[in-house]
This record gives C-alpha cells, sequence and structure tokens, in this order.
C-alpha cells in the first residue's frame, strides 16, 4: 500500500493510533505492530512523494516515542565504563548495509531474549552512499523494528567512520573539515546521538615525532567535537568516538593514544566535553581479505594492544576505553576474548552482509543480477590478479542501493529465514561479548 498524501497516513491509522498536541498516541499497539508497521516503515523509505515519505518518518518517530522507544546517547554508559563502574563486556556496534529493518528487527529479537540494552546500529559516511541510505531513513528503519518486535526504551543509532578525506584534506582542508559537519548536522537531525569521527587518516607519519603525527588527526577531531556539542539536542551529550590509526595500517601503540589525547584535549579546552572511546588498529581490516577463493584470510588480533590501550584509556582520560573496527569476519573463538580484554566496543559489517547473500534462503535469480550489475558498473575496482570471487567479494557490499526494493520486497518467507539465521549471529555475540543482561546497566546510566 502506498499512501497517496499526508492526509492518508492518518486515514490509515485511524482507530490504531490518533493525532495529538503532542505527536501521535497509540491506541492499538498490537494491531500497529501485527499489520500495520510494514506499510509504515515502507513508505518511508519508498514513497515517492517527498511530503509523504518525511511526514511517514516523522510519524514512525512519534509512534516509537509514545510507546516509550527514543534514540539516545550512549555517553552515560560510557562514563560509568571509564569510571569503572561497570564492566565486563564488550558492546557490539552493527553496520546494516541491506534488508535494514528485517535485520534490526533481528537484532531486536535476539536482544529481547537475553536482556541485552547496550547495542549501537551504525552506518558509515561510504554505507550511507552505496547503500543509498540516508540518516533520516535509517533511523526511521530501527524505530519501526522496535515498534515491530516490542522492545522498549533508548535505542543507539550511530554515525561510523564520519572520515576525513585525506586527498581532498590535503587539497582543501576547510572544504573537507565543512562537507563533514554538513553530514553531522544532518545525521543529528535524523537522530544520531552518537558519532564516530575518524581523522585518522590525515596522521602524518613523515613527521619526526609522534606528537606531530598525529596532529592533523587530534586537531580535526577537536573541531568535529566541538562542532557536535554546538548542535547536540538540549539536555542530550553525543556520544563522540575517535580514531587513532586507520583500520588497516599498522598497529596503534600507547605513544600514539597519549599524544593524540593530550593534543586533542588541549586543543578541544577546558570545559569541553570530549570523546567517550577511542578507536585503534589491532590487525584487522574491513571486510576481510578475500583469498583467489573467495574465502578470508585468517588474521591475528593484537589483543595485548587492546587490554593495554584500554586500561590507559580508562585510568589515565576516563573514557571507556578502545574500539575493534574490521570484526565481523573473526572466527568465532575470537569474540569472546574482546570482554576479556575489556574492549569498550566491536564494530560488525561484513559480516552481516555475507550472511545476507550466502543465505540459501537468498533468490538465487536476484544475486546474479547484482553480480552482473557490479561487473558492468564497478569493473574499474577489479585490481590485476583479483579472480571472479575476490572481485564479487570486494564489490558486492555495492549491490543494497541499487537492489534496495529488490531485495525489501522479496518473497517474505525468505526474508523470514534469513532474518532466523541473522539473529543466530546475534545471539552468539551477545553471549561471546558478555553482553547479555546489559539492559540493567542500560537503565542504570542512561538517563
Amino acid at each position: 500500500m502506498e499512501f497517496k498524501s499526508v492526509d492518508s497516513i492518518y486515514d490509515y491509522l485511524r482507530g490504531i493510533a490518533r493525532e495529538t498536541t503532542d505527536g501521535m498516541h497509540v491506541v492499538g499497539e498490537d494491531e500497529l505492530r501485527e499489520d500495520s508497521m510494514e506499510i509504515l516503515i515502507y513508505n518511508a523509505v519508498f514513497n515517492p512523494k517527498k511530503d509523504v515519505l518525511d511526514r511517514t518518518r516523522l510519524v514512525i518517530k512519534q509512534l516509537a516515542a509514545n510507546l516509550g522507544i527514543r534514540s539516545a546517547s550512549i555517553q552515560g554508559l560510557y562514563e560509568a565504563m571509564g569510571r569503572g563502574d561497570c564492566s565486563g563486556f564488550t558492546v557490539p556496534a552493527v553496520n546494516i548495509r541491506g534488508l535494514t529493518y528485517d535485520t534490526a528487527r533481528a537484532l531486536f529479537r535476539s536482544a529481547k531474549k537475553h536482556n541485552s540494552g547496550a547495542f549501537i546500529f551504525e552506518i558509515a559516511k561510504s554505507e550511507i552512499g552505496y547503500t543509498e541510505q540516508r540518516p533520516a531513513e535509517y533511523t526511521a528503519c530501527i524505530l519501526a523494528a522496535a515498534i515491530r518486535e516490542g522492545c522498549k526504551g533508548p535505542v543507539f543509532i550511530q554515525g561510523d567512520h564520519f572520515q576525513v578525506n585525506a586527498k581532498n584534506f590535503a587539497k582543501d582542508k576547510n572544504a573537507e573539515i565543512d562537507g563533514l559537519k554538513k553530514l553531522i548536522k544532518e545525521a543529528v537531525e535524523a537522530d544520531f546521538l552518537n558519532i564516530d569521527i575518524d581523522s585518522s587518516t590525515v596522521v602524518d607519519l613523515s613527521k619526526p615525532d609522534v606528537a606531530l603525527q598525529q596532529r592533523p588527526n587530534f586537531e580535526t577531531t577537536a573541531i568535529l567535537t566541538d562542532y557536535i556539542r554546538q548542535i547536540e539536542p538540549k539536555g542530550v551529550t553525543i556520544s563522540v568516538g575517535g580514531e587513532i590509526g586507520e583500520v588497516g595500517g599498522k598497529n596503534s601503540t600507547e605513544e600514539e593514544l597519549r599524544a593524540f589525547m593530550d593534543g586533542y584535549l588541549k586543543t578541544l579546552g577546558k570545559g569541553k566535553k570530549g570523546i567517550s572511546k577511542i578507536s585503534i588498529q589491532t590487525g584487522t581490516s574491513h571486510g576481510g581479505v578475500p583469498l583467489p577463493d573467495g574465502t578470508i584470510a585468517k588474521v591475528k588480533v593484537d589483543f595485548d594492544t587492546i587490554e593495554r590501550l584500554s586500561k590507559v584509556s580508562r585510568e589515565v582520560y576516563g573514557i571507556a576505553g578502545v574500539v575493534q573496527h574490521g570484526a565481523s569476519t573473526l572466527p568465532d573463538d575470537a569474540f569472546d576474548i574482546f570482554p576479556k580484554r575489556a574492549a569498550a566496543e566491536v564494530h560488525l559489517a561484513t559480516g552481516f552482509q555475507n550472511m545476507i547473500y550466502d543465505s540459501p534462503a537468498f533468490p538465487e535469480d536476484l544475486k546474479m543480477e547484482v553480480y552482473k550489475h557490479l561487473a558492468q558498473k564497478h569493473s574499474d575496482e577489479r585490481k590485476p590478479g583479483d579472480t571472479e570471487e575476490q572481485f564479487l567479494y570486494k564489490t558486492r557490499k555495492k549491490g543494497f542501493g541499487p537492489f534496495k526494493r529488490r531485495m525489501w520486497t522479496m518473497d517474505s518467507k525468505k526474508k523470514e529465514a534469513i532474518g532466523k539465521e541473522l539473529e543466530a549471529r546475534f545471539d552468539l555475540l551477545f553471549d561471546k561479548l558478555n553482553c547479555k543482561g546489559s539492559a540493567d546497566y542500560v537503565k542504570k546510566w542512561i538517563a
């Protein structure tokens, strides 16, 4: 069902919810969850009329708020971790590139089973582009999924890798920073209350000492942190993350962490709330490294660095600890080590993408169409010596945008099967990362 006008949204909801001076009041929660959410979220993503699209997203937000669901900052929990008031678990941050509503539903189902509240939905700057999901759409999908699964309370939505382009930065520093400010503003207006700044791309290793190497990084991070503080909603402290080592580069060191933090805090100035966590490099790469047969090369994560730098982060700077990127393709036996070594947060993306494409339930004809599209539109990304399997593995993330509607409207039983597979994976992660029961921490530390 496609809404033809703004009025038709409210006509459809008659008897389920009513408009009030404060937003929307739900009078039929069961009907809203079981019958209406699919129609609302479809229109919030695909309706061709901008006014109807925007209003549907607003209505979903208002319905969520009336049911006790709200986008929130994880700042309070991370401050508690920094003080040592809670520990022993690692927060999973999940990037959803495709089937966003269905994947979010699977995550909420798993969280509900395990009383898990400490988890993050995120999307990176690059992913916003190639998956064709602007922040407002992404938020609508997450809130709609929470309504559908009957979840209540704070929901953490994060802008991941809001990254500085090193070439553009070298050409025109101010223009590159202004572009990131524009994206940050869009994200905050869409209720992204957690933002990860990544200016590790401009670390200058040609400089003679670590402080000078990190200077472009910490200065840019301070500028963007200050901007976030200027535009964050009243009464909210947005959780901001920084990064000292670009994922895929050399492993981070304590000297780099201290140089970044000391320079960053001095540049930001007294009285301003700084970052709540810091991303480091420990040997992983985004998406893993595909071998010629399409399988992923095994990597060795430097857990000693995670433990050492998390300890410094908490004891010296009072932040939650370090963040591990590029972890979703690691073997299962690696994940329970993260909480044992005090990692604050772990980012997971490509593994879920792989599960969707490689699921027995994913339509084979649709997959072949995606692969044909990639061969036609992205052949310039094929590196010399790449096998077909390596090329497709590295580029198939770019199939989610052009085929978003096709994936969304695939047979409901196939989507349900994929959702169950994803849910089982989330079950494992909540267990391995020791996040079962973390809803109690969220209730205590998130206002």
